[in-house]
């Protein structure tokens, strides 16, 4: 038995010494030497012609001149005789104030020149008979002057307790009530003119510089559907950001509107970006080195087929890929895939694409 097994093994070690003397063969030339990779060419394949776009912005109609009334003397409003919305015509009165100091100024004015007036009548009759000088009836003109003046004004502050229209319109706003005391120069109306109708919008800041007074647009009011366009032209843009919402207001003239657009209406203002060609490489291409956009590489090919990282800056990453805002020119080739397996001056071949 132990002869059997004997045969049988000699063979068997024979064979086994006969492998592990044998040489492994060569690797495959196609896994050797420089590694291949994926390459686009920017400005070719890498750059994405976007379609010319518009930013739009909510509003609403105002008139281009909006007047705040006020009485021009302090007193207490008795009378108001018009509501928020009325149609009112120029030289209509608004509302009245309490005239009974002022109807007493006014006695009292018209009882000054009265005095004065006689008293220059009787420094006439005495100069003409030389028993007053020259001087005297020139202080007694001065003074009937003045009292004639002060009659006048008194009748002119008895006529401003009487708050008048100054032109047609539209009560856009009641700022005080009876009863209430208001001073000299106290809005108590707002009026919004008939005439040119506006859009007031709101800018943000990212949008800012692409806007420049004059600039053109369409305007849609939801009250009319969509299928009413309107021309606007940027008229006003305001030169600081409110505070409150860091935007810049900005009014839009309404070209060809009527007159009589009622106010308050909602709007959607639209103005037209042109066509810009921006970079946009595959989010393969990408290395992240730091937090943030400005954190980002890519490795460009240079003419010996040597890569090196160059910092980018991306504006944002969408579905297609990332959008570059500077750090690559046109006709430059990058990796555009196996980004990560890469060192400095490391050469690469470049894949053949089937059909380029």
């Amino acid at each position: 038995m132990k002869h059997a097994i004997g045969r049988w093994c000699a063979p068997l070690v024979i064979v086994l010494l006969a492998a592990c003397g044998e040489k492994l063969p060569p690797p495959d030339a196609a896994n050797s030497g420089p590694k291949l990779v994926k390459a686009i060419k920017v400005g070719a394949d890498s750059v994405s012609h976007q379609t010319a776009s518009e930013h739009r912005y909510s509003g609403e109609v105002r008139a281009r001149y909006e007047s705040q009334l006020a009485f021009r003397v302090g007193g207490k409003l008795v009378v108001r005789l018009a509501d928020a919305g009325a149609r009112v015509k120029a030289g209509q009165p608004l509302a009245r104030l309490d005239p009974a100091d002022a109807q007493l100024t006014v006695v009292q004015a018209e009882a000054n020149r009265s005095l004065a007036a006689a008293e220059l009548q009787r420094t006439q009759e005495l100069k003409a008979k030389n028993f007053v000088s020259q001087a005297a009836l020139d202080a007694k003109v001065s003074t009937a002057q003045s009292a004639a003046a002060q009659a006048q004004l008194a009748k002119n502050q008895a006529g401003y307790t009487t708050l008048s229209a100054d032109a047609p319109g539209v009560v856009a706003a009641v700022l005080a009530e009876p009863g209430q005391v208001v001073g000299a120069g106290q809005g108590v109306f707002r009026v919004a003119r008939d005439g040119e109708r506006e859009v007031a919008i709101a800018i943000p800041e990212a949008h800012l510089a692409g806007l420049k007074v004059g600039a053109g647009g369409t305007a849609q009011l939801w009250a009319e559907g969509a299928d009413k366009m309107y021309r606007v032209v940027l008229r006003e843009l305001a030169p600081a950001a409110d505070p409150a919402t860091r935007t810049f207001a900005a009014r839009v003239t309404l070209l060809a509107a009527p007159a009589d657009l009622p106010l308050g209406l909602t709007a959607t203002v639209s103005f037209a970006r042109q066509a810009t060609a921006q970079i946009v490489v595959p989010l393969a291409a990408i290395l992240q080195q730091g937090a943030g956009e400005r954190g980002a590489a890519v490795w460009v090919i240079g003419a010996d087929s040597t890569v090196s990282q160059r910092v980018v800056e991306v504006e944002r990453y969408s579905d297609t890929g990332a959008v570059l805002k500077n750090g690559l020119s046109a006709g430059e080739s990058i990796v555009a895939a196996g980004a990560f397996k890469l060192v400095a001056g490391e050469k690469v071949r470049i894949a053949e694409v089937p059909g380029k």
